[in-house]
């Protein structure tokens, strides 16, 4: 069994193909140049296999493509009709209602229901703020889109691009990022050699560009290594689960028309429905980290919320067509890393490019992609090498001068109040966007509460202890269980839009894990997940891919895990060295979705 391992030098080497690294590959390629070596890896098994119903402005996305007619990408659409809807509760009013509304809520639901406004028990505002509109812009399926530009990116040949090729660290050396490692193959399941061992070649470069999403290996690698900006953090984050639906007989909805909701299943969950072209929707929810429900989930309000009467409407009689899940970094500008060092770069949503008032990131990663291609263009033609001070007057001048820098610096805070509450948040959101930002409501991220805290009032201890000892003892998430008993319906499954878990893992996600490749996710210390009382990990799994183990351990299912990353930054149980970091172990891996529609 060999340990040698390969090398390969390029010119530049690339972590990750998402929106960003599609701006700046395109930007690239289109003075192909022959004497530049570019070479992205991707960890999915195609490039195509990202996950997001995107609606976007797509400035940046129009100023690659200029002449872009939406009709050559499958399921875009120019975007519509756009409306914002607030959801009431339909299966009960007040205290006795499954979802947990503050008075606040319940109060202006009783006004509503008074003045009867609701129809389908929703509220549809009778104006959007500006910041939130999309006018002029694209809906895109992300996996369709990512398709058509990986084409446009590879045409020239100065690009290449390789699916299925985990990438599992960045080398460094004297702090200068030098290239990366690419994944070993052929180990067991603990990361050590087996048959068919093939040591992770290295690609040596004099730039590596990082667009590896929010919990990417080599991201937070960077992170661990050079810190955050002072006074950055990476504390807010949500989980986006959605479904591609193909819509039943009978509904006339137009391609590019936009439905945003708030309100329900819980006060603190966002939803959407989007409509592409052939009778086909994308219809989903974000579960933020400030909803503190400690055993919250995604999989099973989506249902509930898709369930719900002003959505039913046009659902009812679907086919599930593709499912996916994945985690979003919602610090925005305030989670900004260092965006350029001595041999690397970094765009995308792992750079802070999100913006976090307008709900978008596509169109803002994607632009960061175009100023990096700007930037080194402009070094190669005058001669000059990839160093921290060169690309920070070249790319980092560039981000600085734009409008993603203008309106995340108006968004940084406009979430903030949601700490505080769902009322105080959305009022904070709106002093912002009228203010550009000049005002805004003050809150800090908050303790989860114990189950019995946060159940108080709906079950007692003794109720949470018999579903703990039943679900684990059964190996099960409980959330199931605890939302039975609080009230929630059991959801009807049809076997065609409403189904298992499992089954939508089988019938839209198609999931899947090669042979060969060590866990990806791990626990540092067995020990401190004995004593966590809440396994959140577990409840968050997008995939059921953790379920509890004996003695506390929960038990990993390769095959079973969407690379969401949601229980990397649900775990409750810090690292007394350092406590910004988790007990789990989030790293590079292969397989996942399979589905090039989400």
């Amino acid at each position: 069994m060999s340990d040698d391992r390969q090398s390969m030098a390029v010119d530049i080497v690339c972590v990750g193909f998402g929106p960003a690294m599609g701006g700046f590959l395109s930007t690239l390629a289109r003075d192909a140049d022959p004497n530049l070596q570019v070479i992205c890896y991707e960890r999915a098994d195609d490039i195509g296999f990202g996950v997001s119903g995107a609606v976007t402005r797509a400035r940046g996305i129009r100023q690659s493509f200029p002449d872009l007619n939406p009709d050559e990408i499958p399921m875009a659409a120019a975007v519509g009709h756009e409306k914002i809807a607030y959801l009431l509760d339909p299966l009960g009013a007040g205290r006795h209602a499954p979802s947990r509304r503050s008075k606040s809520l319940r109060a202006a639901d009783r006004l509503l229901r008074l003045l009867r406004l609701p129809a389908d028990h929703a509220f549809e505002l009778p104006w959007a703020p500006p910041f939130l509109r999309k006018e002029g812009g694209l809906l895109l399926s992300i996996g369709q889109f990512m398709q058509w530009t990986g084409a446009q990116a590879m045409s020239g040949g100065t690009v290449q691009i390789w699916p299925g090729m985990p990438v599992s660290e960045a080398l460094v050396e004297d702090g200068r990022v030098v290239g990366v490692r690419l994944l070993d193959q052929g180990t067991d399941r603990q990361g050590h050699p087996d048959a068919g061992y093939m040591p992770g070649m290295d690609l040596r470069a004099a730039l590596t560009v990082v667009g590896d999403g929010p919990v990417g290996a080599v991201g937070r690698q960077l992170d661990s290594l050079y810190g955050l900006p002072d006074g950055h953090h990476q504390h807010e984050w949500a989980v986006g689960v959605k479904m591609v639906v193909d819509l039943p007989d009978g509904v006339d909805l137009e391609p590019g028309t936009i439905f945003h909701t708030f309100g329900y299943p819980e006060p603190e969950i966002f939803g959407f429905f989007y409509v592409h072209p052939n009778h086909v929707a994308s219809v989903g929810i974000f579960v933020p980290s400030w909803f503190h429900n400690p055993a919250r989930t995604s999989y099973r309000y989506l249902q509930h919320y898709m369930l719900h009467p002003y959505l039913w409407r046009y659902l009812e009689g679907g086919k599930l067509r593709s499912w996916g899940a994945k985690s979003l970094q919602e610090a925005g500008k305030r989670g900004e890393p260092f965006l350029a060092g001595d041999g690397y770069a970094r765009i995308g949503e792992c750079s802070g490019s999100t913006n976090v008032l307008t709900g978008s990131g596509v169109d803002e990663a994607w632009t960061t992609g175009i100023q990096l291609a700007e930037a080194v263009k402009e070094l190669r033609a005058a001669g000059r090498p990839f160093t921290k001070a060169d690309l920070e007057e070249t790319y980092l001048a560039r981000r600085r001068a734009s409008w993603v820098e203008r309106e995340g610096s108006i968004a940084e805070k406009a979430r903030d109040g949601f700490h505080r509450g769902v009322v105080t948040g959305l009022i904070g959101m709106a002093m912002a966007g009228a203010t550009k930002g000049r005002l805004s409501i003050a809150g800090e991220p908050q303790l989860l509460p114990g189950l019995e805290e946060y159940y108080r009032g709906k079950l007692t201890p003794v109720d949470i202890d018999e579903v703990r000892h039943q679900c684990y003892g059964s190996g099960i998430a409980m959330h199931d269980a605890l939302m039975d008993r609080c009230g929630w319906p059991a959801v009807p499954f049809d076997g065609q839009l409403l189904m298992s878990q499992q089954d939508a893992l089988l019938v839209g996600g198609k999931v899947q894990a090669p042979a060969g490749y060590a866990d990806h996710v791990t626990f540092l210390y067995p020990d401190f997940c004995e004593r966590c009382a809440t396994k959140l990990c577990i409840e968050i799994c997008s995939g059921q891919a953790l379920t509890p183990g004996p003695d506390g351990v929960p038990l990993f299912d390769r095959d079973k895990c969407v690379f969401c990353g949601a229980c990397l930054w649900n775990c409750r149980q810090p690292l007394d060295d350092d406590p910004v970091r988790t007990n789990i172990a989030f790293r590079a891996g292969a397989g996942g979705l399979h589905s090039t529609e989400n």
